[in-house]
């Protein structure tokens, strides 16, 4: 490669699966409309939880885009990366690819609960009716990796393949990850990842979380940067990318939608809200530094909005601290406050609006939200018409992880002012 520009991992496929809809062009018609989809969770079972408001996937028929024969051996978070994985490589032209070799294609996701609605279903056939009603794949159904093997062996790709199990900042992470693969030889990777937590017995494991909403209206549930900032509604559904080569993207003739440019991670420990300020702004350094960006480049911040007042008040001091006087005039929204927050699957749904909003030119506003208390210049009301060339991602876990990625505008690159 002597001589030659760097490889460069661009995004030239997005597939989704989420609480406005089945696709991305719902997602996005949704999202930059303001629109919401938190309503009373009314899964069956998880009635008279203190837990009353989420985002939930309807109308979703897994078997009308998954095999029987995955269907079996999966759970509803699988269900979801796999049809959301599909959906990716259909939106890159790839879907019938003839691939060179299948090693030129990988597969990275993250998962923070797991398998929980499968799991659940197999223990309760084996406390109510003995062990020879549990099937053979409670093995492997529960696990995280369950989506990225189910993937790669649907699809029949064998290159570089992993999980990452980072809490909620690990799908930032899995797509800085696949980043660094493309980088290093692979050509295509699929990344993203997809959560399914609204099982009964995932609902009780998340009771145990003080940032959770117990709000009962579901335009009180989630509203971050405001005075009523109650903690956040849980979602289900993810989203899946594909990363590209940038060459070998437009060789084939690739629409390049976007540029993975820059990432940095940090950990400061669980519900260390006030710790994650320093840890948080350190990320955002390190994903500016790799990008080759300055602070005031940054055209927009999709926010980590966890709605916790002391995690909110860490957050708009992070990009304070990071982005200097600017924070107080770059754009910022959360538009996870309309499907409630999907653990790690919620940064890389917003990755897909970030990538969206950079094409159209469009910044998507934060539901619910009408009377900010923080000194951020947060999108509310309808959409914002911007051109922006530079997105910045922010995520953190309750278990304490922080993550930032920056984006740019198809194959843009480096600075613009």
């Amino acid at each position: 490669m002597s001589g030659r520009e760097p490889r460069r991992a661009v995004v030239t496929g997005i597939g989704a699966v989420t609480p406005h809809g089945i696709g991305t062009e719902v997602f996005w018609k949704t999202t930059v409309g303001g629109g919401s989809s938190l309503a009373a969770l009314d899964r069956g079972g998880c009635e008279g939880y203190p837990l009353r408001v989420a985002g939930q996937v309807r109308g979703f028929d897994p078997a009308a885009l998954v095999e029987e024969t995955f269907l079996v051996q999966t759970d509803r978070f699988t269900h979801f990366a796999m049809a959301a994985a599909r959906l990716a490589l259909e939106d890159a032209l790839l879907a019938d690819a003839d691939f060179d070799s299948p090693y030129s294609v990988g597969v990275v996701t993250a998962a923070g609960s797991g398998g929980g609605e499968f799991g659940q279903r197999e223990l309760q056939n084996l406390w109510g009716q003995g062990s020879k009603y549990v099937g053979p794949y409670q093995s492997i159904a529960w696990f995280y990796a369950a989506s990225t093997g189910q993937i790669s062996i649907r699809h029949g790709f064998k290159g570089p393949c992993g999980v990452v199990a980072s809490d909620e900042a690990g799908g930032l992470d899995a797509l800085a990850q696949a980043a660094r693969t493309v980088r290093h030889g692979t050509d295509t990777v699929v990344v993203g990842a997809a959560e399914a937590p609204l099982a009964p017995y995932s609902i009780v494991c998340q009771l145990g979380y003080p940032e959770l909403s117990r709000a009962t209206r579901p335009d009180h549930a989630y509203r971050p940067f405001t005075s009523e900032a109650c903690g956040f509604a849980p979602a289900e559904g993810g989203a899946v990318l594909v990363l590209e080569e940038e060459r070998a993207a437009r060789a084939r003739g690739a629409e390049v939608r976007a540029t993975v440019a820059g990432h940095g991670a940090t950990f400061t420990g669980a519900s260390r809200w006030a710790e994650s300020r320093d840890g948080l702004a350190h990320a955002i350094d390190i994903a500016l530094g790799e990008a080759g960006c300055r602070p005031e480049d940054v055209d927009v911040v999709y926010a980590d909005a966890l709605g916790v007042p002391e995690a909110d008040r860490a957050e708009a001091g992070a990009l304070a601290d990071a982005l200097g006087p600017h924070a107080r005039r770059v754009p910022v929204t959360a538009p996870k406050t309309g499907t409630g927050r999907a653990y790690c699957a919620a940064p890389v749904l917003d990755v897909t609006a970030a990538v969206l909003g950079l094409q159209h030119g469009l910044i998507p506003p934060t539901p619910h939200v009408t009377d900010p208390c923080h000194d951020l210049d947060l999108v509310t009301g309808p959409a914002r018409a911007v051109e922006a060339r530079t997105a910045l991602v922010l995520s953190r876990g309750l278990m304490g992880c922080n993550a930032a990625l920056v984006l740019r505008k198809g194959g843009a690159r480096g600075p613009h002012r």
